[in-house]
């Protein structure tokens, strides 16, 4: 407790320099945590024998307007933070957590919800012969994605304001690498607030009918790669790809729907198959002469925020030779537009809460 208000005070010390120095619209918070690892999973039920821990420190911009995404979405923040997380476990270790995050803001901005997307890591994940109870965990390097209710009252004295809340941070490396049953903390949160410049310039006002934008049926191809492993620990990782098109439609300067096929080619797969006919300790059945691709079809939407986009989908694999997994897959995942018609994106596939690959992603669209 004693460094984290050290590290609180340095925080404040070197807001109030950059105030002097310069005049911008950033904003410094630090946030305490203390919550519970939910039991998504009964393989993580050992794992679970206290309660996390940890801290957020945020640094972020504030929009006024000045883009018409940002009178679309209220005028968001936009900014970095870091996490760091105790799991009072010592099997878990700590993890250490490096975000890009948004801001967005509800009834007269008294009410927060932020979401951050980005890269974890575990200071002691899996080994098979140090640490083999972690389950959760079996690399280093995970994705990690966290968001923030919260209520929130900026400037009330001399910059600083206060905000508390509820928030959920999740860990998991898609399935790179076995095991990963991955983490989910549910946590409350109170911090405090320190605006930089405490000179607000005035909100451009939104016009009328800016949400207005849609756009013709358009048409697109993509192309999905990475790595992943099967549940078997110790098989190995294997590439896989994914070969898709899709049609759209835009149906104004926020959403659009999405519907798409797409095949699957897995070299993890065709091991798994290869495994299970070699006995594998089961005896299902399984020859060894099935078929490792599946064909399938998406439904999706896309929220858009400027570049960026939020994709949701849900698929069903039409050609499905081979029992893994499931039949019904999600998908969901960041997309970023270079340019109006190129695009990339990542994104987890998942069978509910199984995840099966994280996905790296190449797509044009006409």
């Amino acid at each position: 407790m004693i460094k984290r208000i050290y590290l609180l005070i340095f925080i404040v010390h070197f807001g109030t320099y950059a105030q002097i120095e310069s005049k911008v619209n950033y904003t410094l918070d630090v946030n305490n945590f203390y919550g519970a690892i939910l039991k998504h999973n009964p393989d993580i039920s050992h794992l679970i024998t206290g309660h996390p821990s940890g801290v957020i420190l945020s640094f972020q911009r504030k929009t006024f307007g000045d883009e018409k995404w940002q009178r679309l979405y209220n005028y968001p923040d936009y900014g970095v933070s870091f996490l760091y997380q105790d799991m009072d476990n010592e099997f878990l270790g700590k993890h250490l957590g490096l975000f890009v995050h948004y801001n967005f803001y509800f009834l007269k901005r008294y009410l927060n919800l932020r979401i951050g997307q980005g890269i974890g890591y575990s200071t002691n994940p899996y080994d098979e012969d140090d640490n083999y109870r972690n389950v959760a965990h079996g690399t280093h390097l995970s994705s990690g994605t966290y968001f923030l209710l919260q209520a929130k009252k900026e400037n009330l004295i001399k910059g600083f304001g206060l905000q508390a809340g509820l928030g959920v941070v999740h860990y998991s490396n898609g399935n790179s690498k076995a095991p990963n049953k991955s983490t989910n903390t549910l946590f409350l949160n109170v911090g405090i607030t320190y605006a930089l410049d405490q000179e607000t310039p005035d909100y451009i006002e939104k016009e009328e009918g800016a949400l207005k934008g849609g756009e013709p049926i358009g048409y697109g191809f993509i192309f999905r790669s990475g790595v992943n492993e099967s549940d078997v620990v110790g098989s190995g990782r294997f590439p896989f790809y994914t070969f898709g098109g899709f049609v759209d439609k835009r149906l104004n300067k926020k959403s659009a729907i999405q519907l798409g096929a797409e095949v699957f080619f897995s070299k993890t797969l065709e091991r798994y198959i290869d495994f299970r006919a070699a006995g594998g300790g089961f005896n299902d059945g399984t020859t060894g002469d099935e078929d490792a691709k599946r064909v399938g079809m998406f439904l999706g939407h896309e929220l858009r925020v400027n570049r960026i986009s939020v994709l949701t989908q849900i698929g069903y694999y039409v050609y499905y030779p081979y029992d893994f997994e499931g039949q019904t897959y999600l998908r969901a995942g960041v997309q970023y537009y270079f340019t109006k018609n190129i695009f990339s994106s990542l994104t987890v596939r998942s069978h509910a809460a199984k995840a099966e690959a994280m996905e790296f992603s190449i797509g044009y669209r006409l």
